[in-house]
C-alpha cells in the first residue's frame, strides 16, 4: 500500500498555520479543527508560503510543560525552527512511512508531492489501512 491510497480514500483534512502565529492560536485551531497536528508554512497560512514543519498536540502540551502559560503567546516558528522537515510523497510506502515516523519518534507527516502539500498522514492512518487490508485478505 502506498500513502496515496490513503490520501484518495481519506480525503486528507489538512489545516495549517502560519509560523508567526502564537501556540494558542494553534491550540484553539486544533481544537476547533478536530485535528491532531497542524502543517506550519513558513510566515503565514498562504497556500504559496513554504511547508517548513508539524506543531502537534505533543508541542502544545510542551511548551505548557516547560514555559507555563505563558508559552502560549510564544510563537510557533519558535518551537519547530530547530527541527528539519520530515516529509514523505504519495508514492512511498506505508512500510517505508511507518519506518520513517518511528525513527524521528512523530505521529503525523506531511504528503508533499513535487513541492506542493498533498495531505497529511498520521501513524493512525496507516495502522488503519493495514488493519482494513489484513480483514480484506
Amino acid at each position: 500500500m502506498y500513502v496515496g491510497d490513503i490520501l484518495r480514500t481519506n480525503s486528507a483534512h489538512v489545516v495549517t498555520i502560519g509560523s508567526n502565529e502564537t501556540v494558542s492560536i494553534a491550540a484553539n485551531l486544533m481544537y476547533a479543527s478536530h485535528v491532531g497536528a497542524l502543517v506550519v508554512r513558513a510566515g503565514s497560512r498562504s497556500k504559496e508560503a513554504a511547508v517548513v514543519g508539524m506543531f502537534s498536540e505533543r508541542d502544545v502540551v510542551a511548551v505548557i510543560a516547560e514555559r507555563g502559560t505563558g508559552g502560549l503567546a510564544m510563537k510557533v516558528a519558535q518551537f519547530i525552527a530547530p527541527r528539519p522537515l520530515v516529509s514523505c510523497n504519495s508514492q512511498d510506502t506505508l512500510t517505508d512511512v511507518e519506518h520513517l515516523m518511528a525513527r524521528h519518534g512523530i505521529r503525523h507527516i506531511p504528503v508533499i508531492d513535487n513541492g506542493r502539500l498533498v495531505g497529511v498522514v498520521s501513524m493512525r492512518d496507516i495502522a488503519f489501512a493495514f488493519e482494513e487490508a489484513a480483514c480484506a485478505a
